[in-house]
């Protein structure tokens, strides 16, 4: 989880062209229905944070929502846990996101909320600030407790939002989705889960040597391992640099230990983090591997980011951290090329980057058993890959009957870490389309007769449909 385990992609993606009908009936809704933001309010533990009005057609609320610490015990206390909610009319269907990290605050729309024209409720992942217990006890932060606030959080809008609802986040967030299916399997008609990590065996990351073995073409597979070795070979004067940037930016290295082992683990993120979120095409940025200090210092900044094992880059990240220590896992590739050069071979992986006074221990056995639900009971579930993303390696499994299930696993070609449907082989995208418009009941009969006819239902929006990769430092998907 390099810079891909320090990146984050906020999948707000979007496809094709309108459909029908989409947005007109959402409308004339709108104009005639009791006020939204009375109705949430009147919820009981909800509190009204800020409001917009993006555009005519959608109102977005900011709200929090009290939930317990420890959902076995709820008598042992609260906390407010933040989300966004994007109103379209309560005759939609409603789509339940997550980033598994902080939530976006300003009005966005992930891909499946444009296809079936819905509202969207965005949900921050619990112990990202400012939805942090306090004190925070650490050890309810697992994927269960998680599960248990979307849960939670659904049955208090179930009533105000009858129509129905899909479960979609991408990288740590389509994890989050999928460990929600797994455990409140009836809450949600359908899941679209982009570019989720699946790391069944912590100690057993073959995979992904195999796939840095073999993605894009081999004179940039050889010239970004070539670049990556000689930013070691330079270490002492590109530290030097490192270190003077840190001191005039007030930058610190506490919890990594030192800016010559934060600059090891940001040069280990370099080949992943190209592959993460750039294209074969942009392989001609690659430089050379006799360019010059100044070069290769810009260059490894720009793609691995040098603020990432900074004690200040490190701090907003601490809970994914945690778990990825406890309980997620994280890939661990064996970067045979760098051989010689590693003096902290031992610090790439998570508890390096989780202060010491917050205990951890890894807990085996979630994974696997989350793993095994998809393989053998998930049902409406799409999974969407990227060719060359490295999160791909290792994969959810569908096994046998999957499609039978509606369930599926599609991979878009070339894609990186920002794949998703629109970037499908057409006969893939009609079919991912098509089932997600099916779960969200507003297939239209165009659709239900000839799936190839299947197109999202809403236009384009630039406000609320912007294009963009956030990308964040820190070890994570």
């Amino acid at each position: 989880m390099r810079k891909a385990l320090r990146m984050l992609l906020a999948l707000t993606m979007s496809i094709g062209a309108v459909g029908a009908g989409g947005a007109t009936a959402g409308a004339a809704t709108n104009a005639t229905e009791p006020d939204i933001k009375a109705r949430i309010l009147k919820i009981p533990g909800m509190s009204l944070v800020s409001e917009e009005k993006p555009d005519d057609e959608h109102r977005y609320l900011v709200l929090t929502y009290k939930q317990p610490v420890d959902h076995r015990h709820p008598e042992k206390g609260t906390f407010e846990q933040r989300f966004t909610l994007l109103h379209k009319s309560v005759d939609r269907p409603t789509v339940f996101y997550t980033s598994g990290y902080n939530v976006n605050t300003k009005p966005s729309r992930s891909e499946p909320t444009r296809i079936v024209d819905g509202n969207q409720l965005s949900l921050e992942y619990r112990f990202f600030t400012p939805s942090r217990p306090q004190p925070a006890d650490w050890s309810k932060l697992d994927i269960w407790q998680a599960a248990s606030d979307q849960h939670r959080l659904y049955q208090a809008l179930k009533p105000v939002y009858g129509k129905n609802w899909l479960a979609t986040g991408g990288s740590k967030g389509g994890m989050t989705a999928t460990y929600y299916r797994r455990y409140y399997p009836n809450d949600m008609n359908g899941t679209v889960a982009y570019v989720a990590p699946n790391d069944v065996v912590n100690n057993e990351d073959s995979a992904y040597d195999r796939f840095f073995a073999g993605v894009g073409d081999q004179a940039c597979r050889t010239q970004l391992n070539s670049v990556q070795r000689e930013a070691l070979v330079r270490r002492d004067e590109i530290v030097a640099r490192y270190q003077k940037w840190a001191g005039e930016n007030g930058k610190t290295f506490k919890v990594v230990g030192s800016a010559d082992k934060a600059y090891e683990n940001v040069v280990l993120d370099l080949v992943w983090a190209f592959w993460q979120y750039h294209l074969q095409s942009d392989c001609a940025s690659v430089p050379a591997t006799k360019a010059s200090t100044d070069d290769l210092y810009k260059f490894v900044d720009n793609i691995s980011g040098f603020d990432a094992y900074t004690d200040q880059g490190l701090e907003q990240f601490t809970p994914y951290y945690y778990q990825a220590g406890t309980e997620l896992g994280s890939p661990s590739p064996k970067f045979a090329h760098l051989k010689g050069l590693l003096r902290y071979p031992d610090s790439y992986q998570p508890r390096t980057y989780v202060p010491r006074d917050i205990p951890m221990t890894f807990r085996s056995g979630s994974m696997a058993d989350v793993d095994r639900w998809v393989r053998d009971n998930s049902k409406n579930m799409l999974f969407v890959y990227g060719q060359n993303d490295p999160w791909s390696a290792e994969p959810f499994h569908l096994g046998k009957n999957a499609s039978a299930r509606h369930t599926y696993r599609f991979y878009a070609p070339g894609g990186n870490h920002g794949s998703n449907i629109s970037q499908l082989v057409a006969d893939e995208r009609a079919v991912a389309t098509a089932e997600v418009l099916r779960w969200a009941g507003v297939a239209p009969k165009a659709v239900q007769q000839d799936e190839r006819q299947a197109k999202p239902l809403a236009p384009f929006d630039k406000k609320i449909d912007r294009q963009t990769v956030e990308r964040q430092a820190t070890l994570r998907p």
